[in-house]
């Protein structure tokens, strides 16, 4: 059965429509506040349909998420006790202080660290504005550790090309299973760890 495919031929698709860089900036920016799904999923495909525009993809997507950091920020600043019960009812509330402790002991290197690690960038920003991080190490750290991840993404679908195109296309069903068996993973990961 070919779950996967349909799925990404499909995405390819979204991903060449004129107003793709406008759901691509969109998603970059609600993903920075809330949306569990990352701009990579946009990101990846549009670079696929336009190679030669691969930065420029890239620059919407860390513009738009580094305005979505600024939310995120102000509400951890501003109105984290609204902020609270939805992050406790994701289940993320322990998640979420031991963010706040990184932010407070190491907050620009967490941000520019934040990029590569399984803790969703949201939580970063939030627990940023909550401990007072100064303003500009922020921003600097969120530039910095969301635009290495977008850049060097769209920059490595760019280097591989066509290749890279048609070795997803013909093993997107079994890296489709495989994302899902090691999500599958991690949530189990998660609750056993706590």
């Amino acid at each position: 059965m070919k779950l996967f495919k349909p799925l990404y031929e499909r995405v390819l698709a979204w991903a060449q429509h004129r107003r793709a860089p406008a759901l691509l900036g969109f998603l970059s920016f609600i993903e920075a506040i809330i949306f569990p799904i990352p701009p990579e999923v946009m990101l990846a495909p549009m670079t696929l349909a336009q190679p030669r525009r691969w930065a420029w993809f890239a620059s919407i997507s860390l513009f738009w998420s580094t305005l979505g950091a600024f939310i995120g920020y102000a509400v951890g600043a501003y109105a984290i006790d609204f902020a609270l019960p939805l992050i406790e009812r994701l289940g993320a509330l322990e998640t979420y202080e031991r963010v706040k402790v990184q932010a407070a002991e190491n907050g620009f290197w967490f941000l520019l660290v934040g990029g590569f690690v399984p803790i969703p960038f949201k939580l970063l920003t939030i627990a940023s504005g909550a401990v007072g991080m100064p303003f500009l190490p922020f921003l600097a750290g969120a530039i910095v550790g969301r635009g290495k991840r977008v850049y060097l993404v769209a920059g490595l679908i760019r280097l591989g090309g066509e290749r890279a195109e048609q070795w997803i296309h013909r093993y997107v069903e079994p890296i489709g299973y495989a994302v899902v068996v090691l999500l599958v993973a991690l949530v189990l990961a998660f609750k056993f760890w706590h």
